[in-house]
């Protein structure tokens, strides 16, 4: 696999840089010290696993996820020398950490993990998406932003819910619907529904889940029955079943 090392500290790059070495699966293709200059090489190298420091200069490890967005994703060790908090957010999501100094042994298992997720893009993308859900909003007054993995031909996008107009199910498809692009959505529509519960998608119809942050019009059809017109232009039709929804929208 080839690897990248992002880390302010040289020592601690090049302590990795030699244990790394060590492991014949492993090839060094670069190393970086901040996040910026991180993003362009992994932008031009485009690694097989990153690891990456948290906390650094210019741009830390969390603002350097927030940009991979599209595109070949890389697996993504975070490195880290104490952040107990952030240590216990990463086992809950079960995504792979190294606390310094790293031991041979440890890291031989997060190498073995990240093999593993680097041979399936989608699962990649996925673990991207865990990690920039567990990052520090800009401030106290915002939420963390949600987010969810759409496929574009061959390659994953991590896409916040904030761009997301509605999650529609198509037979065994189901797809994201942004302002401009529909995306193949990497889970069916259940289960989108049962992650996002509580925030701001509402069912409408049995294939079809809309932002109500994006809704622009809606229109009585029937008693029981509304055509709901979306910021985009899209419309869909909502089903009698869930009529309460469309109401429960009006009174708030």
């Amino acid at each position: 696999m080839r690897a990248l090392i992002v880390d302010d500290e040289p020592v601690a790059r090049k302590v990795l840089r030699e244990e790394l070495e060590l492991l014949d699966s492993v090839e060094v293709v670069g190393e970086a010290d901040n996040g910026e200059l991180a993003l362009l090489k992994i932008l031009s190298s485009k690694p097989d696993v990153v690891f990456l420091d948290i906390q650094m200069p210019v741009m830390g490890g969390f603002e350097l996820l927030t940009h991979l967005n599209g595109g070949p994703v890389p697996a993504i060790v975070m490195v880290t020398a104490y952040d107990q908090h952030a240590i216990r957010a990463f086992e809950a999501g079960a995504i792979d950490y190294l606390l310094k100094p790293v031991s041979q042994q440890r890291l031989a298992v997060a190498v073995d993990r990240a093999a593993r997720v680097a041979r399936d893009p989608g699962q990649a993308a996925e673990k991207l998406a865990q990690l920039q859900e567990l990052a520090p909003p800009p401030s106290k007054e915002q939420n963390r932003i949600r987010k969810v993995v759409g496929k574009l031909g061959e390659e994953f996008f991590v896409l916040s819910t904030s761009e997301v107009f509605a999650f529609q199910a198509d037979g065994d498809l189901t797809w994201i619907v942004t302002a401009k692009q529909r995306y193949l959505a990497t889970q069916n529509l259940r289960a989108i529904e049962q992650r996002f519960a509580g925030d701001s998608f509402r069912r409408i119809h049995r294939n079809a889940l809309v932002n109500i942050e994006q809704i622009r019009k809606m229109s009585m059809i029937t008693s029981q029955r509304w055509l709901i017109t979306l910021s985009n232009g899209q419309e869909f039709v909502v089903s009698k079943r869930q009529a309460r929804n469309v109401r429960d929208v009006l009174s708030w």
